[in-house]
This record gives C-alpha cells, structure tokens and sequence, in this order.
C-alpha cells in the first residue's frame, strides 16, 4: 500500500472516530452520520485548503461494523477495563477510538495488529494525554491478543 493510501486510510480512522463520537452524543443514526460526512466534510475546504483525501469505503466499513458488532465490541473492551471502572464511564472520544481499534482488530485481519494499534495511540495523542495514549496502546494491545490468538 502506497503513502496516499495509507494517508487515506489514517484520516478514515480519524473521521471513523469523529463519526462514532458524533452518533453517541447528537443520538443519531449511523446512515445519517455517514451521509454528512460523505457529503460535507470529505473533500471539503477550510481556510482554503482542501481537507486530506480519506478512504471512504474504509470509513464506512469501520463506521457501520462497529454498530453491526457493538456488543461484542464492548464486551472485549469491558474485558480488558480494571474490574471497578465501567466502559460507560470513558469519554465518549476514548470510547469511539476503543471501539474502532476493536472494530479493525476484530475485522480485518489484512490489517497488521501493530498498525491498527499505533493508528488508535496516535489518533489518542491528538486527543488525550500521553497516559490516556498509553491506555489505549495497552487495551487494544490486550484485545489483539484476544482476538487474534
């Protein structure tokens, strides 16, 4: 997979969390969300520059698998949650990045374990603290295992 590629997909998994996040807070629905995205922010401009090129396909699939497989989903990531904290009890941002790592982990298994980890931890150092970083580096880490023996 060449650079543009994998830029694209970097800036899915971005939107893929955005769109997650969005649905849990606003309560809207996952076509809804997918069509706003596709419609108005990919390929939009802000202040005059053209926004990163993202792999739709790829956003869609995160997006839409992770609402077919939220159960499981969670169930995986609540396994690997100290026994006293609650997967409702994370931000809804940490919860959206858990669940789209989880997704790809669970998913794709054309996706190497270590790059789907280290997109999730970067994506958290855009929007944590690096132990909040590190906590998703640990939990997806721990549910690879899981998944993929």
């Amino acid at each position: 997979m060449g650079a543009r590629a994998r830029q694209a997909r970097s800036v899915a998994r971005l939107a893929a969390v955005q769109a997650l996040y969005q649905m849990e807070v606003a309560g809207a629905g996952a076509e809804l969300v997918l069509r706003e995205f596709t419609d108005h922010r990919f390929g939009a401009e802000m202040d005059g520059k053209t926004m990163a090129e993202a792999d739709e396909a790829f956003f869609q699939e995160i997006v839409r698998g992770v609402v077919e497989d939220q159960v499981r989903i969670d169930r995986a990531i609540a396994r690997r949650l100290n026994a006293s904290w609650k997967l409702e009890r994370l931000d809804a941002t940490l919860r959206a990045l858990l669940r789209s790592g989880t997704y790809e982990l669970f998913h794709r298994g054309d996706v190497p374990s270590e790059v789907a980890i280290n997109e999730y931890v970067e994506l958290a150092k855009a929007f944590f603290d690096p132990s909040d970083a590190g906590f998703v580096n640990a939990a997806l880490d721990a549910i690879a295992r899981d998944a993929r023996g």
